[in-house]
């Protein structure tokens, strides 16, 4: 009897040993499951311009709405890619999410190039409207065969020139180096006035400007105000003849790989904030720009109609050297978003 019941208490023991190996293995399986899932959103400008609060507002949005589940790491001003490697690095799965101009899918598709074609648009009203049109909304999807997918357009504003020297028409633009992202449209755009464009990295134009490597660039001017720009140009002007804006993308991949209803909420949260950040991009365009002015460290001339006349007339044949590759349709459906 005592035997039996020494049997019976040891294999009791064992039964428990077991049970709490299980439970052990399943507290960690669940542990592990518990845990948020990450998503990286690279970006290579400041915190406090329409992509960087855009960002943060996503973060935000995503971590309210889906709490413990998703948590969403931004990293701004180049911290984690530049402009260079950013869609490699979304592609690779090292981020989930970025904000490139669109001038920088040209490798991936030629049918964005149409937002770098000189004074297409005449404002932002017209490219949203064009952007939310149609033909614009099908463009989010022209990279889907090369493993990105496009989930919304974010403003930034219109492009200005800026050198050390006044910029009133094209001739005065005759053999000066200008930064240009790595753009055959843009490098074409400069060409077009004898310029020299030369393609460099955005996290290196401060230096090359300070340095005098090169003569001026184009920017927006909330870029120009929060990069510190115009600091180290001497002259800036309002052309307005072209627009930076940019396509928050993610890879496919990553997206097809989320729940449906998690991808659902994931989305909503980025319109809101994309709605956000181009409310703050309208308004940093008019604050930044007199900030600039009000810091006196730069002048800031404006085109009579006559000057802005010889500089479409000097720049508008770049539509035609490209229209084989963007496409008459498209380049036609933008300029009657002017309308």
């Amino acid at each position: 009897m005592t035997l039996l019941n020494t049997c019976s208490s040891a294999n009791s023991l064992k039964k428990w040993l077991k049970l709490t190996a299980i439970a052990t293995l399943l507290g960690s399986s669940f542990a592990a499951l518990a845990e948020p899932v990450e998503i990286k959103f690279s970006h290579v400008v400041a915190e406090n311009t329409p992509k960087g609060q855009m960002a943060l507002k996503f973060k935000a949005l995503v971590e309210e709405r889906l709490p413990g589940e998703y948590q969403v790491n931004v990293f701004p001003n180049s911290q984690l890619f530049g402009d260079n490697n950013e869609l490699s690095a979304l592609l690779l799965d090292d981020v989930q999410f970025v904000a490139p101009s669109l001038s920088k899918f040209e490798r991936y598709t030629k049918k964005l190039q149409l937002f770098d074609l000189p004074f297409l648009f005449q404002d932002m009203t017209a490219v949203d409207r064009f952007q939310q049109s149609e033909a614009g909304l099908k463009l989010l999807n022209s990279m889907k065969r090369k493993g990105l997918v496009g989930l919304g357009y974010l403003h930034n504003g219109m492009k200005q020139f800026s050198a050390n020297a006044p910029l009133l028409t094209p001739k005065d633009a005759e053999g000066k180096k200008f930064r240009i992202m790595a753009s055959d449209v843009l490098a074409a755009q400069f060409q077009a006035v004898d310029a020299i464009p030369v393609k460099k990295p955005f996290s290196e134009v401060f230096t090359l400007l300070q340095t005098r490597a090169i003569d001026g660039q184009e920017n927006t001017w909330s870029n120009i105000y929060s990069k510190k720009f115009f600091e180290v140009q001497s002259h800036i002007t309002e052309s307005n003849h072209g627009v930076l804006d940019y396509m928050i993308v993610t890879s496919d991949a990553f997206w097809s790989s989320l729940p449906s209803d998690k991808r659902k909420v994931i989305k909503a949260a980025l319109d809101e904030a994309l709605a956000y950040g181009n409310e703050i991009a309208a308004t940093k365009a008019n604050n930044d720009k007199q900030a600039i002015i009000d810091s006196k460290r730069t002048e800031v001339s404006y085109l009579t109609a006559e000057q802005r006349a010889e500089w479409v007339k000097a720049m508008k044949p770049v539509w035609a050297q490209f229209e084989d590759k963007i496409g008459k349709d498209l380049i036609d459906a933008a300029e009657a978003a002017n309308k």
